[in-house]
């Protein structure tokens, strides 16, 4: 169980670090960080990180499809959760 935490633990502060990197590289108008990496840190497990990157950071607040993706990933991955945890599981 642990590894578990420290992994999401993890994968949220990279998921977080890479949509302020990608914000920091847009005001520069440097290189980007692909939206489909953004996307793929969130379905990983870091979609409270990427969440919390958005909105702390305003990045991507008027892409629709990071506006919805994001919280239902995330929305996803709590009724999965608590799914597998055992409390909901329906056989």
């Amino acid at each position: 169980m642990k590894w578990i935490v420290l992994y999401l633990v993890v994968i949220n502060l990279v998921a977080f670090y890479l949509m302020a990197e990608d914000k920091r590289r847009a005001k520069k108008q440097s290189w980007r960080i692909p939206e489909k990496t953004l996307f793929l840190a969130a379905l990983l497990g870091g979609s409270v990180g990427a969440w919390l990157g958005m909105y702390l950071c305003h990045h991507k607040t008027k892409h629709w499809y990071f506006v919805v993706g994001i919280p239902l990933i995330l929305a996803i991955q709590v009724v999965l959760a608590w799914m597998i945890g055992g409390k909901g599981y329906v056989a």
